[in-house]
């Protein structure tokens, strides 16, 4: 089974809706982003039942592995699979990644259930002894100096060219990898903001792109989860369309990464230090 394609769009799915305007009511077909469950699986152990779209879903698999700590580097990966399925008429996907054996022992040492959703961040965490708070430092080499002035807006106007599946839909984030020019070199979309991300940093790592070399570009809020994964990787530069929660900005702020939210092409706000 693979996923439904409509309009050549994996990941998209028709609805007939009726249309309320006024008196009037329209009858049509609508365009739905698609919402799966998806499992991943490490050498034969189910970790984290994401909610996500069913696309891009090697590099979604690559960047969670990579951007939550499982493993150190794409070398830790030794193979992965894809398999669409369903269950009582429910599709679901299920990804199977075999990691080295250092990276498992690991993993099932810190092993927590965790039931994703589209908003979620830590959902189904044991204890708070468990949040990673404490970032990595991103490194300075010197990316933010040579940032273009018109980067930020740049990017900010290219975005929704990015966006097929959102033009369709009207209900999917963006994570798009910038140049200092603020030109778009890549852009995934989700259901859900963290999602996104993985999938553009697992495609980064397979890539072997220099995460150092580019800023991100994302159409959500900034939340903790995106500025720590951002920084895991390091990332200089995490771009929001939104604003950020505290938590977001203390991270930023002790991984040496600079945030800058409610991007548009006439401004951005500076959440460093002042």
């Amino acid at each position: 089974m693979n996923p439904l394609e409509i309009a050549g769009q994996p990941g998209v799915v028709e609805q007939q809706v009726r249309r309320h305007r006024g008196d009037a009511v329209q009858t049509l077909t609508d365009q739905v982003g698609q919402e799966w469950p998806v499992a991943l699986v490490f050498n034969g152990i189910s970790h984290a039942v994401m909610m996500c779209t069913p696309r891009d879903l090697e590099a979604f698999a690559v960047g969670f592995a990579i951007s939550e700590g499982i493993v150190g580097r794409n070398a830790d990966i030794r193979d992965i699979e894809v398999e669409f399925r369903e269950d009582g008429g429910l599709p679901y996907a299920e990804v199977r990644l075999s990691v080295v054996e250092q990276a498992f022992v690991a993993l099932k040492e810190k092993r927590r259930a965790l039931a994703g959703r589209t908003g979620c961040g830590v959902c189904g965490i044991e204890s708070i002894d468990l949040l990673d708070l404490e970032p990595e430092r991103v490194p300075a080499t010197g990316f933010l100096e040579r940032l273009a002035p018109g980067a930020l807006a740049r990017a900010a106007r290219e975005l929704p060219e990015h966006q097929a599946l959102t033009q369709l839909t009207g209900g999917l984030h963006a994570a798009a990898w910038c140049t200092a020019d603020g030109g778009i070199v890549r852009a995934f979309e989700d259901v859900g903001r963290h999602n996104a991300l993985d999938k553009l940093i697992g495609q980064l790592v397979l890539e072997r792109a220099d995460p150092q070399q580019g800023f991100v570009f994302l159409s959500s809020r900034a939340s903790y989860e995106l500025v720590r994964k951002a920084a895991r990787v390091g990332i200089p530069l995490v771009a929001t369309i939104s604003a950020p929660s505290s938590l977001a900005i203390e991270i930023a702020r002790r991984a040496g990464l600079k945030l800058v939210s409610f991007c548009r092409e006439s401004g951005y706000v500076d959440y460093g230090t002042v």
